[in-house]
């Protein structure tokens, strides 16, 4: 895979805009307790990944330890041990571990970001939180143009996406598109396909919620959607 290229001047300001909200007073006052070491990164996390991505694979929030402290989606912690393995088996990750935001990691054709850009206490951002962050999803799709398909990590990933394509004039039945993994939703032609798993927590995996294989059939399926091979 090529070298990491710099982001296009719109979407390096979506991330300087997400790495400087504190819109949500809880969140910013949580992840400030880790400022204590100058090692974290301690405020919002910013999307990464291939500009020209048409699979977009959806979190829930950074973690504390992972993406709280790196900068980086799913870096530096089990769930994004899990992920990049994953990424990189089926072509779309240079590298097969994530450890910080200048380990020369690419992706192709992928962008990851999370629901919450912020690190919420016990992985629970609240409802008004998740909406707080909505314009930042909205503003990263709109740059990126081409998705084809969102592989969402968790429920809260998936309800995330419904409220989007909602805020978007979409008419959504929250009944009609229940989460399940490796479940498919689909909401008109011009709209990407949704495609359910479990998040690569270390909790889903150490309990056998997710399986390595499951998590695979996924991520392949969500692919195929895109129309990558």
């Amino acid at each position: 895979m090529r070298s990491p290229a710099p982001l296009p001047a719109p979407l390096r300001r979506v991330a300087d805009d997400i790495s400087a909200c504190a819109r949500c007073p809880r969140l910013a006052s949580w992840c400030g307790t880790f400022r204590k070491d100058r090692e974290y990164w301690a405020r919002g996390v910013p999307g990464f990944g291939d500009p020209k991505a048409v699979l977009l694979i959806l979190g829930l929030a950074p973690g504390a330890h992972g993406a709280n402290r790196t900068g980086r989606p799913f870096t530096g912690d089990a769930a994004g041990d899990f992920l990049y393995r994953g990424l990189h088996e089926v072509g779309l990750a240079s590298r097969p571990e994530s450890v910080s935001r200048d380990d020369g990691l690419v992706l192709r054709s992928a962008w990851i970001t999370n629901s919450v850009k912020c690190c919420p206490p016990e992985n629970k951002p609240t409802p008004t939180e998740v909406r707080a962050c909505a314009p930042f999803l909205a503003k990263e799709l709109d740059i990126l143009g081409e998705i084809r398909a969102v592989l969402a990590l968790g429920k809260t990933a998936h309800d995330a996406w419904l409220a989007h394509i909602a805020a978007r004039g979409t008419p959504v039945r929250r009944a009609a598109h229940p989460f399940a993994h490796e479940k498919v939703h689909r909401f008109g032609d011009d709209l990407p396909i949704l495609v359910d798993t479990f998040h690569t927590s270390r909790y889903n995996v150490n309990t056998g919620k997710l399986t390595y294989p499951a998590f695979l059939a996924a991520l392949k399926a969500a692919m195929a959607h895109a129309g990558l091979r």
